[in-house]
């Protein structure tokens, strides 16, 4: 029978559509088996990756069945009026999101490009060259527009994507140092983090002319705000990183918590982290010493269980759990 259980499951895993999980009770012992796919944005290639988060190593320049998907800006000519061959440099972030019973990629690069694609058939929901700014995250929100952190440019920009596919229509904030930005459903805050502070921001006005007015500000423990992402496995928290440590921020009791773990996981320049929100399992993206570029890394690390996984030549930059879930 555990045989039988077990090409059962392979099958099922298999089967899969990449963007699912799959979930499954282990033979008799009460147990889950659960899956989400990884997805990067890796600069070495200028490519975004949803790889097979049960391999422990994927090749995107060969075959590689751990390679569920990929996208770039290049060579797409969708995109060809926005010059990806300068805009979309250094791809900065990358995030899975559903509207309106539609997937996307979210995906920005530092020279500018931010955009919305669909998954699994990258038609461009919406895209922009968002200018010189260092475009570092990007967020989709229920009435259809777009938030966009630029890191130099020091500013949340939140563009009227409602409008269509090329609107550039936006109303801006300052921000210095902008990295994260996160669309909380539980507080129906939009909460973006600079290199000092985390403020939410609360949207107003109408889809295609929003407001964006600040309600909330906290001062980061330690300077330079990095990373800015949902606590699935806690609703009501975020995580957050700065150059020195990685915290969690509980929105309801407006403060710094700790959380488990915590002694292992923080740690200096943390690019991005999240846990999935089935089985709690975190993944972290720093930079590798070592490597040509000084903020990539070929490898990336797990805790809960402990383990990593490893991009053959890749240069990834950030890495997330591949699913929709806000927290």
């Amino acid at each position: 029978m555990r045989r039988v259980w077990a090409v059962m499951l392979t099958a099922m895993v298999t089967m899969a559509a990449p963007g699912t999980t799959v979930t499954a009770q282990a033979g008799g012992r009460g147990g889950r088996v659960a899956s989400s796919p990884i997805v990067t944005a890796d600069q070495a290639t200028r490519s975004v990756y949803v790889l097979d988060a049960k391999r422990v190593q994927w090749d995107a320049g060969s075959n590689d069945a751990g390679v569920l998907w990929s996208w770039s800006a290049d060579g797409d000519d969708d995109l060809a009026d926005l010059d990806p061959d300068r805009s979309w440099a250094n791809p900065s972030e990358a995030k899975f999101r559903e509207l309106g019973g539609h997937r996307y990629l979210l995906a920005t690069a530092s020279g500018g490009l931010a955009a919305v694609i669909g998954y699994p058939g990258r038609s461009v929901y919406w895209a922009a060259d968002t200018g010189k700014g260092n475009a570092h995250s990007i967020e989709l929100l229920p009435d259809g527009n777009v938030a966009v952190a630029a890191s130099t440019g020091g500013y949340l920009r939140l563009y009227a994507a409602s409008r269509g596919s090329r609107a550039t229509e936006h109303v801006q904030v300052p921000l210095p140092g902008a990295h994260g930005v996160h669309w909380d459903p539980r507080t129906r805050l939009l909460w973006a983090l600079g290199s000092r502070e985390l403020v939410a921001l609360r949207v107003g006005g109408s889809p295609d002319d929003p407001s964006l007015t600040v309600v909330h500000r906290r001062a980061l423990p330690t300077r330079n705000g990095h990373d800015l992402a949902p606590v699935l496995t806690h609703p009501g928290r975020l995580w957050v990183t700065t150059a020195s440590a990685v915290y969690q921020y509980s929105t309801t009791e407006q403060a710094f918590v700790s959380y488990p773990l915590q002694s292992r996981i923080s740690g200096p320049d943390v690019k991005s982290i999240g846990d999935e929100p089935r089985t709690g399992q975190v993944l972290v993206a720093r930079p590798e010493r070592g490597h040509t570029c000084s903020w990539c890394t070929s490898t990336l690390t797990l805790y809960r269980p402990d383990g990593t996984r490893t991009l053959l030549h890749g240069g990834m930059y950030k890495a997330r759990w591949w699913t929709a879930g806000r927290g």
